[in-house]
């Protein structure tokens, strides 16, 4: 892998502004059975699930950001947002 779960958390963070600019946080865990991160989003009491594959989270360590990803959490964050009443 060559980086760890915080290292690949600090980028997604430093990719992905938008997460921590409203405020939602972010955990991340490895599924060796589908080979990629689990990524949790998660604003008060509500929370959303991605996955990462392994290729693409190697691509954002070398700062390639992922289509997917991003519209996803463009996506999450509407949707969470929605979900407590602030939209």
């Amino acid at each position: 892998m060559g980086y760890t779960q915080v290292g690949l958390e600090d980028k997604l963070y430093e990719m992905y502004p938008e997460i921590l600019e409203n405020h939602i946080s972010m955990r991340l865990s490895f599924d060796g059975e589908r080979d990629a991160w689990v990524i949790t989003f998660v604003k008060g009491n509500r929370s959303r699930h991605a996955f990462l594959d392994k290729k693409d989270a190697d691509d954002c360590m070398d700062g390639l950001k992922c289509f997917y990803l991003g519209t996803l959490i463009e996506q999450y964050i509407k949707d969470l947002e929605e979900e407590i009443g602030i939209a």
